[in-house]
């Protein structure tokens, strides 16, 4: 099986980043295919609303000028999808929102292509609006017809500096979790998934 974890932070090396790679890391550790891009910081548009992927159904954005078309790709073969943002101003990321916007509509253009997938939302946070920012990525999954797996809290760490998220050990309990909660939730649904309601 493989899991997708998409990085809404621009900061290399960042909060964000090191709680995906704990959820990742206990999904390796159950022989997954795990993988880690960033969307942060690529500029990525948000929709035009120009209806054209119902017209064309090709499982692509007729914008072709940013990277949506690379990261759609990779969503659609993953198992999983794990979306991390940062907590800007109690919002996602303005890349990871522009992802959201039009992973969900050419998704829903494309036969609910993902149906059946889990989905799982991660956020880091310095202090407030982390629950909003889980909503948002949430509501995606809810819309676009996935699984949201549970975990023992919402799926935030906190920390401001590089790095600061680590010493936050009950966010990283959570992030381990939710590694386990995903694996296990794939494990039960597998054998049924060709016969979810799309």
């Amino acid at each position: 099986m493989y899991a997708l974890a998409i990085n809404g932070s621009p900061r290399k090396g960042g909060n964000t980043e090191h709680l995906l790679k704990t959820v990742l890391g206990e999904l390796s550790n159950s022989d997954w295919d795990t993988e880690l891009v960033k969307i942060g910081g690529t500029a990525v548009r948000g929709c035009l609303a120009c209806g054209k992927c119902f017209e064309n159904k090709d499982n692509e954005c007729i914008t072709k000028k940013d990277k949506f078309n690379e990261f759609f790709s990779k969503m659609l073969k993953a198992d999983a999808i794990i979306l991390g943002s940062p907590t800007y101003f109690a919002a996602v990321s303005a890349d990871l929102k522009a992802l959201i916007e039009r992973a969900g509509y050419v998704s829903y253009a494309n036969g609910h292509a993902f149906s059946g997938k889990i989905g799982a939302a991660v956020v880091a946070v310095r202090r407030g609006g982390a629950t909003h920012a889980y909503d948002t990525i949430n509501h995606m999954f809810q819309m676009s017809r996935m699984i949201i797996p549970c975990s023992t809290y919402w799926n935030m760490g906190i920390g401001h500096d590089k790095g600061e998220v680590l010493e936050d050990e009950e966010g990283l309990a959570n992030m381990r979790h939710l590694g386990k909660s995903i694996d296990w939730l794939a494990r039960a649904i597998k054998p049924n998934i060709a016969t979810y309601p799309k």
